[in-house]
């Protein structure tokens, strides 16, 4: 029987399928473009701090958990657990405040909201459980090789691929997992729902003057929203004095962002700081200055026969909320659970059915557009200067605020379980 998996993808969503898979002994072949990286290298790149963060739901580490990456993490001391959420307009009656209850410095797992992450050391961990005893027999990695033809044998046998070396691989089951440029979802002809935002966001890190106290903020502005997530500290200078470094992601009108990139850097620390309304006072240094453009984007459908896209080569969001990697990780455990349940069902006879790839589509396409759009629904309200709006938006906020339910609904949204 050919159960092979074949994941095109060796980013986080592309390998935490791969562990999930091999865990469960069932044989994958990942194949990532990008060359190999030696403990060397990855012990030099733990020496930088990156400015980037992903912001992981408690599904996601849950997941991460369950593959036997996050103990990796945890060991890494690489992460800033947050348990504190506030969201507010900078000219608005409204604030939000999502937190858990008890010493922010001594939190205990049901206090967590999430856990501010950097991408690398998520990589990092999740690939350092590649070569372990009960994962190894199962996985190979193919890594500095470039996907080049998909060709598609029939539903019984499933996908040939062929890399640039000239080497072809065979699998029942293809996954697309690489990124909003797919060439899966591309070379199978499905084609994407896009929207511009006609936005850019400025990424960097910042050293504050006062802690961030395990909380993840952001500021509604007139035209923009701007997001201080907190870092983990990397050096022991850093953790002298923790928990002053964070994240910034600042989400602007193209032409605004443009300027601003054109600073100097301690001038875009002071509009930074302004702009926060010194929450977390001055900012005294900044590193690692970026800008990407905003768009969101939404394959017209998930799955073909043999086929199935996930994470970001699937759906790409909004990054207000940071949600966009832990979408992708719920499309892990969804698609795992639905999988290995179908097989178990055939008495482990039939894999990837394509019957089963139609219920991982149904259960994750619905969920993953509704967030989507709610995040371009959220952008365009708190982004409109359009006074009436403004004026209904601010009493909603400053109402909701008020409710309990509510807010713990919310929260318990923001953590993905």
């Amino acid at each position: 029987m050919n159960n092979n998996t074949l994941i095109i993808g060796g980013g986080i969503v592309g390998v935490a399928l791969a562990l999930s898979l091999a865990k469960r002994q069932h044989p994958v072949t990942l194949i990532d473009a990008r060359p190999y990286l030696s403990q060397t290298d990855w012990q030099q790149k733990l020496t930088q701090r990156d400015a980037r963060v992903f912001a992981l739901s408690l599904a996601s580490i849950q997941l991460l958990q369950q593959v036997g990456a996050w103990q990796n993490i945890q060991a890494l001391g690489r992460k800033a657990d947050y348990s504190q959420m506030q969201v507010w307009q900078i000219n608005g009656i409204g604030e939000l405040k999502f937190a858990s209850q008890g010493d922010v410095n001594q939190l205990s797992a049901n206090q967590l909201l999430g856990s501010m992450v950097e991408p690398f050391i998520i990589e990092k961990a999740l690939y350092d459980r590649v070569a372990d005893t009960d994962i190894a027999p199962f996985l190979t990695v193919i890594n500095g090789h470039k996907l080049t033809k998909i060709h598609w044998l029939g539903e019984p046998h499933g996908y040939q691929i062929e890399l640039d070396n000239g080497d072809t691989h065979v699998g029942k089951l293809l996954v697309g997992a690489d990124g909003r440029g797919s060439m899966v979802r591309q070379s199978a002809g499905i084609g994407l729902d896009r929207l511009d935002y006609a936005q850019t966001a400025i990424c960097c890190a910042i050293k504050t003057a006062k802690p961030h106290q395990a909380t993840a903020r952001q500021v509604f502005l007139t035209d923009s929203i701007l997001a201080l997530l907190p870092l983990a500290d990397v050096d022991e200078q850093d953790k002298a004095q923790p928990q002053h470094w964070q994240s910034i992601v600042w989400s602007l009108p193209t032409h605004k962002a443009k300027q601003l990139l054109m600073l100097t850097d301690s001038e875009l620390a002071d509009e930074i700081a302004f702009a926060s309304g010194y929450e977390l006072g001055e900012i005294s240094e900044i590193e690692s200055i970026a800008s990407f453009p905003l768009n969101a984007q939404h394959a017209k459908q998930y799955v073909k026969p043999n086929l199935a896209l996930i994470g970001d080569a699937g759906h790409g969001v909004h990054p207000l909320a940071g949600q966009g990697l832990n979408l992708g990780l719920l499309d892990v455990i969804d698609f795992i659970e639905i999988l290995q349940k179908d097989f178990e069902r055939s008495g482990k006879e039939v894999w990837a059915d394509f019957s089963t790839l139609q219920r991982y589509e149904r259960k994750r396409y619905a969920n993953n557009a509704m967030m989507m759009h709610s995040f371009s629904g959220i952008n365009w309200l708190f982004g409109t200067q359009f006074a009436p709006v403004q004026q209904i938006r601010n009493i909603g906020v400053h109402q909701v605020s008020k409710i309990k339910p509510l807010m713990q609904f919310f929260s318990k949204k923001a953590s993905g379980i």
